[in-house]
């Protein structure tokens, strides 16, 4: 059957839950994702809210100045871009999960509301008690993993009793699940997850953000970098799923003129002790800056100054870091593992295999041969332009319109989705 696309979309109310959103960007990706999916869905016309966790005063964002919220019954609340976001009240939390009393009271005054749920993650409170308040009110809900589907590198035994108290009725209520790269989609489906029911659909970028790029130059004057010093950048959370360890030991087989860069805020999963003490261990000190989060200008000016950017991750659903070095025309190296691999590859980088080897080989050929590095950065311009919020966030409002008109009958629609390619 094929996907049912109503001749003009009817408005909708939509609720979409995350455990984290802006202004805490130093949270990785999801609050940059579901903030442009929300925000280009209320442009359409429709009703967006964002249920997250208060997680305390930002720390570590930028553009604040504008962030203004107001208490309200749950907690807090504010509207950016049309999108209302309510922050829970938290009462404690472990790691990333928070434990939101008052999320109960939201479900039995506010669910009713909307035609369609999104949840986004599996491993919170707030997007499994939303589902099932769904489940028994009879709302749809889509659920994106967002890469947690299946333990990965910490917390596997708590995972895994996890996914057996609530993760398996999560996904067996789910109207639709979110795959966001075909790499992710095997996963699910190797998992036991109906392949009917899976849905693919990448990341994007908000390309206005990347039309006046930087001058080149800053970004190595702050660090006394030389202007024609080899630099290799990675930019992420510090955490040992992005594979930091594997990118220390290939970077020091390389040449020794060039430098490492590593960005991003601590994960607090002992990644940054381990990376500090292999700094030392392999007599790197003078060869690898650890800056610590970037955002926004900085971030820009770093892709900009960069030769090549290194995504080294042990797995990744996507890759939202290098979709934004191709935007600022930097190529790009990620491993096998990476969700955005087969888009970026021989068009505006190389796809090398998870482990020391394949990084370091791959470092010395994109740094030892200009030619292929121009025409990588070539490459990049043309993908750049593929990489928009547009398509995937049309194919959000065509699903979330299927799922509210035809509630309970959306097996062979998400199978006719999840056949699309990237």
């Amino acid at each position: 059957m094929r996907l049912w696309i109503p001749a003009e979309f009817p408005f909708m109310r939509i609720l979409k839950t995350t455990q984290t959103y802006y202004p805490h960007l130093s949270k990785g990706g999801p609050p940059v994702k579901v903030r442009a999916i929300a925000g280009a869905l209320v442009s359409r016309g429709h009703e967006v809210t964002v249920l997250t966790a208060d997680l305390g005063e930002p720390a570590g964002t930028f553009d604040v100045g504008n962030w203004k919220r107001e208490r309200n019954t749950w907690g807090w609340e504010s509207r950016h871009d049309g999108v209302e976001a309510i922050y829970l009240s938290t009462l404690t939390n472990y790691r990333a999960t928070t434990v939101n009393p008052r999320i109960a009271s939201f479900c039995a005054r506010r669910l009713r509301d909307y035609g369609v749920v999104h949840v986004y993650g599996l491993y919170d409170l707030i997007g499994s008690v939303v589902a099932w308040f769904s489940r028994r009110q009879g709302i749809p809900y889509v659920l994106e993993p967002l890469g947690m589907f299946g333990p990965k590198v910490r917390s596997q035994q708590k995972k895994r009793l996890y996914g057996q108290l609530v993760g398996d009725a999560l996904f067996a209520g789910a109207a639709v699940v979110v795959a966001t790269s075909e790499a992710e989609r095997r996963e699910l489906i190797e998992g036991g997850i109906n392949a009917e029911k899976i849905v693919l659909r990448r990341n994007g970028l908000d390309l206005s953000e990347f039309q006046a790029l930087p001058a080149r130059g800053a970004f190595r004057a702050k660090h006394r970098l030389g202007e024609k010093e080899l630099l290799i950048l990675f930019l992420g959370r510090l955490s040992f799923i992005k594979g930091l360890d594997l990118l220390l030991q290939a970077f020091a087989r390389i040449d020794s003129e060039a430098r490492l860069v590593i960005a991003g805020p601590d994960d607090e999963d002992g990644c940054v002790p381990k990376i500090r003490g292999l700094i030392d261990e392999l007599q790197l000190g003078e060869r690898v800056i650890l800056t610590g989060p970037m955002y926004d200008g900085e971030k820009l000016q770093a892709f900009v100054d960069t030769d090549v950017f290194v995504l080294p991750s042990r797995y990744e659903s996507f890759g939202n870091a290098a979709a934004e070095s191709v935007a600022c025309g930097t190529p790009v190296l990620v491993t096998d593992r990476c969700g955005i691999a087969p888009l970026v590859e021989a068009r505006a980088g190389l796809v090398v295999a998870c482990e020391i080897e394949g990084l370091s080989e791959g470092m010395k050929r994109l740094l030892g041969d200009r030619s292929l590095l121009a025409r990588l950065q070539e490459g990049c311009a043309g993908l750049a332009r593929n990489l928009s919020w547009d398509e995937p966030i049309g194919l959000m409002e065509t699903l979330y319109s299927s799922i509210i008109a035809r509630d309970g009958v959306l097996g062979s629609v998400a199978a006719t989705a999840g056949n699309a390619r990237l």
